[in-house]
């Protein structure tokens, strides 16, 4: 400090007495040697000491700092140099003082008097400590907000939340969450039960080797009491706690007084994860540092960020609830084992998407041995879209045991779509999207060995043929179901051979196949068993479920076996009658079927020829079927239907299909463009043995 020969010394001596009695910022005056002239800091705590204990003395004996090398040789650089240096930081606290670590900005200038020479070193130290603690509590605050919550997982949540604290406000965290809520249950309520068991969701520790662990990570067991864990979850109020060899509540709980007493942990923060009064789980935060003392302003910061967090796993808590019942709607969906025939054999595979899609897929009989097919998916994900593929599949079944055409199904199909959403129209704003989808349906007919298709919005399946070729068949594509304009429905229907592969999917299998042909790849050997090419076509999707659910339907079909049919044309003739019955009797002695159910098969037969006869027109055709049913079938030229009349007791006739429908376990009638068929199944028992043939 250059003295100005205008200024006389005693004006200097009042500045400098002014400076040391009003200045906000500290100042210390070293010699030469680095010894202390003069004091003056703002934190009391590190003038506890008289004066005179001070002056004197070299700063290093005075004064722990926080890299006391660097500060002398940088206050020597100063006295040699007269450069003077500005705000560096160091860390100061009195010299075996327990407690925290004061941080100052320091600024050093050479003092020297007007001839020159070198008195010493004036530093000025201003306290920054409050501001650098509260700058990093806003840092781990903003860490949480900015990397908390990023999935929709509860454990991910929990480690998002443990990389954000450490080790800026805590050496080690542990997250405990309330089993249940991992699951996507309902948090309990405050006070949370004693016997309410939490799971360790996540553990992390700053230090580079491996801390021990009172619990592994994934270990659900109850809070023990009496401590400050369990009295955090009763009243939901933070705990801090200092720790120590005598510290009375670590005999109740000796897995974490083993952990602690190995980490070196001196303090303890506990905060609730809670709710709206629920509680979700605990936060705990351990320091291991003795003069790293945790304060009132980090259990405010420590309620900060477990009330963001605790938002963030219930949120997560939620989606995995909904998820679930999705997967658990879905599950009803998606047949265990699909209904197979003896002239289809069927095998699927299915991917689930991760945000819950609506796919689903179905196989069923049909009367006349037909087998239906069908594939569709629903807009949207979650719950809404898994319900709204139920009720299309719900209308679905409905719609086939009409017997309609796959073009006329899906037509149908679609008003039902339409009017479900108009109805979800009108719920409140924010309700799910409307309701849209897509659906493949199909129906393959194997006495003629033919596959009737219509799409609606939906992808065409691919046909792999028993010498390997393989063909998507130009198909038109049809509105997505829940359409109220666009193109009508239509029906193609495609020639399929003995052997043939059919395969229907979900549009997500193209996104998440490697190439638009690779199904077409793994179907060019349709002779494979059918789960093994769904396993081949599983192998080769990229990991990728954003998209929606993945299914794959596969059929392979079989023409219906010539012994078991049998089929006689009838004369238009009352007497057709008792020929038709004498044909059937005939034909299910050779089927080894039962008496009575021959028996009841005859009356049926008569019921459905006697109508044919009386009501119908040229030809008239008699078909019977043995499969897993027995199905009588007869076909007249005539397209009106006939309708079941409960006859009164004085009428002579009106009682033929009444005694059909209670005869019969199930029965219908189904149009063709040359008539109508009328059809009867019944439930066969068990094959009985041979019986001898009866002479003509």
């Amino acid at each position: 400090m250059v003295q100005n020969e205008a200024v006389s010394p005693g004006a200097g001596a009042a500045v400098l007495e002014a400076l040391f009695h009003q200045s906000t910022t500290g100042l210390l005056i070293l010699d030469t040697e680095l010894r202390i002239l003069r004091i003056n800091l703002t934190r009391p705590v590190l003038l506890e000491a008289p004066v005179e204990q001070i002056v004197g003395r070299h700063i290093t004996d005075v004064y722990d700092l926080s890299a006391p090398g660097e500060v002398e040789a940088l206050l020597h650089g100063v006295l040699e140099s007269g450069a003077p240096v500005r705000e560096r930081l160091v860390g100061v606290r009195p010299k075996g003082a327990p407690g925290p670590e004061y941080l100052f900005s320091v600024s050093a200038s050479r003092l020297e008097d007007s001839q020159g020479r070198v008195w010493g070193v004036l530093m000025e130290m201003l306290d920054v400590t409050e501001y650098k603690r509260v700058g990093a509590r806003m840092r781990v605050l903003g860490a949480v907000r900015e990397h908390v919550g990023q999935t929709l997982d509860v454990v991910a949540t929990c480690e998002e939340l443990v990389q954000a604290v450490v080790p800026d406000l805590a050496d080690i965290a542990v997250v405990e969450v309330v089993d249940a809520v991992v699951r996507g249950e309902e948090p309990p309520l405050s006070p949370l039960g004693l016997e309410v068991p939490l799971r360790r969701a996540a553990f992390g520790h700053s230090g580079g080797e491996e801390q021990i662990q009172a619990h592994p990570v994934g270990d659900v067991r109850a809070v023990p009491f009496p401590t400050p864990y369990a009295q955090t979850l009763t009243d939901l109020k933070p705990r801090l706690v200092a720790l120590g060899p005598e510290t009375p509540w670590l005999a109740a709980d000796p897995p974490r007084a083993e952990a602690i007493r190995a980490s070196g942990a001196r303090f303890l923060i506990t905060a609730p994860l809670t709710l709206r009064g629920t509680v979700l789980g605990l936060l705990s935060l351990y320091r291991t540092d003795q003069v790293d003392v945790y304060d009132k302003d980090d259990v405010a910061l420590a309620l900060a960020v477990t009330a963001h967090t605790a938002l963030c796993i219930d949120n997560a808590r939620r989606y995995t609830r909904e998820h679930t019942i999705a997967l658990t709607v879905q599950r009803h969906l998606l047949l265990p084992h699909p209904a197979t025939r003896t002239t289809v054999e069927t095998a699927h595979m299915h991917v689930p998407s991760e945000v819950g899609g609506g796919g689903g897929f179905d196989t069923f009989a049909l009367s006349g041995a037909r087998t239906a097919l069908v594939v569709g998916e629903a807009a949207g994900q979650g719950i809404h879209a898994a319900t709204t593929m139920g009720q299309i599949r719900t209308a679905s079944h409905s719609l086939a045991a009409l017997d309609l055409e796959p073009d006329e199904l899906l037509a149908r199909l679609n008003d039902t779509a339409i009017s479900l959403a108009e109805e979800r129209a009108a719920l409140p704003p924010g309700d799910p999207m409307p309701l849209t989808g897509s659906c493949v349906y199909a129906v393959y007919d194997p006495l003629a060995e033919t596959c009737t298709i219509a799409l609606a919005g939906h992808p065409p399946p691919v046909i792999a043929h028993p010498d390997g070729s393989t063909e998507i068949p130009d198909l038109p594509a049809g509105p997505p179901l829940g359409t109220a304009e666009g193109p009508s429905f239509a029906a193609t229907t495609v020639s399929v051979a003995d052997g043939s592969v059919l395969g229907f999917y979900t549009a997500s299998l193209l996104h998440t196949s490697p190439s638009p042909d690779a199904l077409q790849r793994v179907l060019a050997h349709p002779e494979r068993p059918l789960q093994d090419l769904c396993d081949d076509m599983l192998y080769r999707l990229r990991n990728d479920t954003h998209h929606g659910d993945v299914i794959l339907l596969l059929a392979r079909t079989h023409p219906f076996p010539a012994d078991q049919v049998a089929t006689w044309h009838l004369d238009p003739h009352p007497k057709a009658v008792a020929t038709a019955r004498t044909h059937t009797r005939r034909q299910l002695v050779l089927w080894r079927v039962d008496e009575e159910t021959a028996y009841t098969t005859e009356m049926i037969v008569s019921e459905l020829v006697t109508n044919a006869v009386s009501y119908g027109t040229p030809p008239v055709q008699l078909q019977l079927m043995k499969d897993r049913t027995l199905t009588c079938e007869v076909h007249d030229g005539n397209s009106l239907a006939p309708r079941l009349r409960h006859a009164k007791t004085i009428d002579e006739g009106g009682r033929g299909l009444f005694i059909v429908a209670q005869l019969a376990q199930s029965w219908g009638v189904r149009y063709t463009f040359d008539g109508k068929t009328v059809w009867a199944e019944q439930t066969l028992p068990p094959l009985t043995p041979a019986r001898p043939q009866p002479r003509p």
